[in-house]
């Protein structure tokens, strides 16, 4: 194969699903810079590696690059996902004077409740959650992604569903005594 003809190849099979990609990514690794670098690591591994690419759901073969390249760089820097919100975030709340910034306040925080949650999902459970319910995979599909039987995948979708209702609903519990 030759370069341009891997170029080729590389720009139809992997770019249409960059930001797919990017999405896992930061959701494994928990914060943009690092979605970044495991993506660009994980893009150029599909480019050396695309003459091996036979064909099929190109977006689960780049995606199990991307899970392979961030379960790497999680095990090499032992990351932790955590999602702070800074003083001028909080003292915002505080400071809404208008029932549509209450609003978007409320909407905002719920967001952040919502992205703070997921963040704390292991992250077998939080991959098998993005990859269903942000990428749309199926099934087979995520078992293709993570290298699990589908009954695996399964019972952590249904494990990660269930901690985050739990710790929404504690969450939510929690803010109706303040």
């Amino acid at each position: 194969m030759t370069e341009d003809d891997q170029q080729a190849r590389f720009e139809s099979i992997v770019l249409p699903h960059l930001d797919a990609a990017y999405n896992l990514a930061r959701w494994l690794s928990g914060n943009d810079h690092d979605a970044s670098d495991i993506t660009q690591e994980a893009s150029l591994r599909a480019y050396r590696f695309v003459s091996g690419f036979r064909g099929g759901n190109s977006r689960s073969w780049l995606l199990t690059i991307v899970r392979n390249t961030a379960y790497t760089w999680l095990k090499k820097n032992h990351a932790v996902a955590v999602i702070h919100m800074t003083d001028e975030e909080l003292s915002g709340i505080e400071d809404a004077s208008t029932p549509a910034a209450d609003a978007l306040l409320l909407q905002n925080a719920n967001a952040e409740i919502l992205r703070a949650a997921i963040a704390a999902l292991p992250v077998e459970y939080r991959e098998a959650l993005i990859l269903r319910e942000l990428e749309g995979f199926t099934y087979k599909e995520i078992a293709g992604v993570a290298g699990v039987p589908i009954g695996t995948v399964m019972s952590r979708l249904a494990r990660a569903r269930k901690q985050l209702q739990e710790t929404l609903t504690a969450k939510g519990d929690s803010n109706e005594l303040h």
